[in-house]
């Protein structure tokens, strides 16, 4: 079996391909719409965060034991 085939597939960087892009091509409500789901995506992530710090104390608390 390939090892790619096992890993997940990477996401290419979505922050640095909107980075890249033209934001003077934007109307204001597409530029509000934008940092909508930018803020959305960054309580998801926040929230990935969390939940992976509660597995890794978790993990260790059962290993010190």
């Amino acid at each position: 079996m390939d090892p790619e085939d096992v890993q997940p597939k990477r996401v290419v960087d979505g922050v640095a391909a909107l980075a890249r892009d033209d934001l003077s091509l934007l109307s204001v409500v597409e530029l509000q719409a934008r940092i909508t789901s930018l803020q959305a995506e960054i309580v998801r992530i926040e929230s990935a965060i969390t939940s992976k710090q509660g597995s890794k104390a978790a993990a260790e608390a059962f290993f010190k034991k």
